[in-house]
């Protein structure tokens, strides 16, 4: 593999994304009534679409991040091995 490929963090973060996803959906809600009440009161949904794209775009700006602690890597030698499923060992009658 590349070494740019090994370079690239991959973790997961957890917290942040509930968090991230929770304001968008918050922002994306407060956005769709208040572009449906401004488009109700001015009687041109064209605005009711600009303010919920707004809405949509504000969340997508920013970047949410609480950083998680590691366990250690396991050395190759104690790692446990994968294991494969058993196969039955039950033959098939055929009839």
């Amino acid at each position: 593999m590349l070494p740019i490929f090994k370079s690239i963090p991959t973790h997961m973060d957890y917290k942040g994304q509930k968090l991230a996803e929770q304001i968008f959906q918050g922002i994306i809600l407060i956005s769709a009534g208040i572009g449906f009440v401004y488009g109700l009161i001015i009687e041109q949904f064209g605005w009711t679409v600009y303010i919920v794209l707004a809405g949509f775009a504000i969340p997508c700006a920013p970047k949410i991040r609480n950083p998680l602690s590691w366990q250690p890597a396991l050395p190759e030698s104690t790692a446990e091995p994968s294991q494969k499923p058993q196969e039955s060992t039950k033959k098939k009658k055929h009839k």
